[in-house]
């Protein structure tokens, strides 16, 4: 997580917040410095998982719940994400859909949790005889 993308992220969502951007008042505050955003962190541990999971088959995303940030995210920090599908259900308004709900984890490069959500997404199904 470099800084450029905290500052152009937190900037783009004109997110104001010191404790993103002011270095000198963030140093004295009890994380001892600026933290990553927490959207930040959000959309890049879902990012995350587009390419092995979603890519070419997402028609939308239904909803985001128990989202939580157990520990702050540093300028600097490496993140890993992991992806668990936690419930299938076909679609009963669109055929050849269904919903998928996924549940994702970040952690740092010490392995300590810094993010958490569960997901619900409409995926297309494969056709009826296909692999």
């Amino acid at each position: 997580m470099t800084e450029a993308d905290n500052v152009l992220f937190t900037t783009l969502t004109m997110n104001t917040q010191p404790l993103h951007l002011d270095a000198a008042w963030s140093e004295s505050q009890s994380f001892g410095g600026r933290l990553v955003n927490s959207l930040f962190t959000l959309a890049t541990m879902v990012g995350l998982s587009v390419s092995q999971l979603t890519l070419g088959t997402l028609v939308a995303n239904l909803g985001f719940t128990e989202v939580i940030f157990p520990h702050p995210v540093h300028i600097g920090d490496t993140l890993y994400a992991e992806t668990l599908v936690t419930g299938l259900r076909l679609s009963s308004s669109r055929p050849g859909e269904g919903v998928v709900r996924l549940a994702h984890a970040a952690r740092n490069q010490n392995g300590i949790v810094v993010a958490r959500c569960e997901r619900a997404t409409l995926i297309l199904c494969r056709p009826a005889g296909s692999p």
